[in-house]
């Protein structure tokens, strides 16, 4: 029974059949030779039986295995790869079927390729989820056929693995490094000159040219013959809050990924660098009311905790409640703290709505206002317009697009600090204002 499950007919040996039948058909029809049709049939009867031996004598003909990570990455690509093994003495081709988790929406992802005996292959293929949660995986279904390719010989490995999708640990652990090794302008992170520093001492360095002279070491100035500076650290352990707006401002896709979840991959990576730098991350979550409240902390599972709480937000993007947010903020948060508030706004009368909170938040804390430009309209606004239509739908994705920097200008004239960004570049520009904000000693 195990071999009928696993066997598979191959299209060569539908076209024999066909072959031997049509040859039948003819010698039947018009006579003459008829041993032609059975020694054909003897032929393929023998093929036959030759390749099922071939193919079912070794009980284990392949070992494979997918070989994936515990978790996932959203909205990056992962890589999967899957491991075979040959243990036939003969060449083999294979046909590689993964079941991957239905909400990639794939069914083409097939791989063909030959094994030669006894040898190993691994196949690697990305996939980019774009949404938290728990994927299934199924088997990994493999057809291996001899070169008669008259049958194939099912396998199937890896049955059913559940595996998370977790905020970008991909884009967190990238930046991670290039902060601890002090490479951030490496990623197109601007660098900020300082204006002033503290008196915690860091290291002295070579000069160069706009550095504050009055940090000049003259004493190791004299000693290497080269002019030396000391270096001084940021003031450290300052509270930085990330609020996610989860809203229905924040379900707007872009490249398959919500705005919310874009936002809860630059907070990850932006707590992280924070406590890399020696400050205290937290987090808030909103929608109509509050959903989540961790206090901003830098021990050693801090981040660990961020991860958890940020995979586990769940929304239903009901309008905002601002004024809940403050109230919280108010008696929650009693020390001066940098607030990067994570919304979206499209229109100026909806900030307006808002902006006595904002405003209200910024005079006891430093408020940065994030939030999102709409790339579809850009790409209304770039493209030529000839018709008439065109025209009208160019004049008005340029009004929505101008709307945009109105709100923030509207933002800077009563002192709020805001990131206006496509969804893409969301992560660099959050920690380009943080570094910018703690070389000007704001924080």
């Amino acid at each position: 029974m195990k071999v009928i499950r696993d066997l598979y007919l191959g299209n060569r040996l539908f076209l024999l059949t066909g072959f031997v039948v049509a040859t039948f058909v003819i010698t039947f029809v018009f006579g003459g030779a008829y041993f032609l049709g059975k020694t054909l049939f003897f032929l393929l009867v023998a093929g036959l039986l030759t390749d099922l031996i071939l193919l079912f004598r070794v009980k284990r003909g392949l070992h494979g295995e997918r070989l994936v990570a515990d978790k996932l990455s959203n909205g990056d690509e992962n890589e999967i790869a899957i491991y075979l093994e040959s243990f036939y003495t003969f060449p083999v081709s294979l046909r590689v079927f993964d079941e991957i988790p239905h909400q990639f929406q794939r069914r083409d992802l097939e791989f063909t390729l030959p094994l030669t005996a006894g040898s190993r292959k691994v196949i690697k293929y990305s996939l980019r989820p774009v949404k938290r949660g728990e994927y299934f995986f199924g088997s990994v279904n493999v057809l291996a056929s001899s070169s008669l390719k008259l049958i194939a010989r099912r396998f199937r490995f890896s049955n059913d693995k559940q595996v998370p999708v977790y905020p970008s640990y991909i884009q967190m652990k990238k930046y991670e490094l290039l902060a601890i090794s002090h490479r951030l302008t490496d990623s197109g992170i601007k660098k900020i000159r300082r204006i002033g520093h503290n008196q915690e001492f860091e290291l002295i360095k070579d000069y160069v040219m706009g550095d504050d002279f009055r940090t000049i070491n003259w004493k190791a100035t004299a000693r290497k013959s080269r002019l030396m500076i000391n270096q001084y650290q940021d003031e450290r352990s300052q509270l930085v809050y990330s609020l996610i707006d989860k809203g229905r401002v924040m379900q707007m896709p872009f490249a398959g990924m919500s705005l919310l979840d874009y936002a809860i991959n630059a907070s990850l990576v932006i707590s992280n660098i924070a406590i890399k730098r020696s400050d205290k991350a937290g987090l808030i979550t909103f929608q109509d009311q509050i959903g989540t409240i961790l206090p901003a902390g830098r021990i050693n599972k801090q981040m660990a905790t961020i991860q958890e709480v940020l995979y586990n937000q769940k929304t239903a993007f009901l309008e905002t409640d601002y004024s809940v947010l403050y109230s919280t903020i108010r008696r929650n948060l009693s020390q001066r703290s940098l607030l990067l508030l994570f919304t979206n706004f499209e229109s100026i009368h909806g900030l307006h709505r808002q902006l006595p909170y904002l405003i209200k938040l910024n005079n006891t804390h430093l408020l940065v206002v994030i939030f999102f430009v709409n790339t579809e309209l850009q790409k209304i606004t770039d493209s030529p317009a000839e018709t008439v239509k065109e025209i009208y739908h160019k004049a008005i994705a340029e009004r929505l697009s101008y709307e945009k920097k109105l709100i923030a200008k509207e933002l800077q004239k009563h002192g709020i600090q805001c990131i206006l960004t496509s969804p893409e570049k969301l992560t660099i520009h959050t920690i380009n204002k943080y570094l910018e904000l703690k070389a000007r000693n704001l924080i």
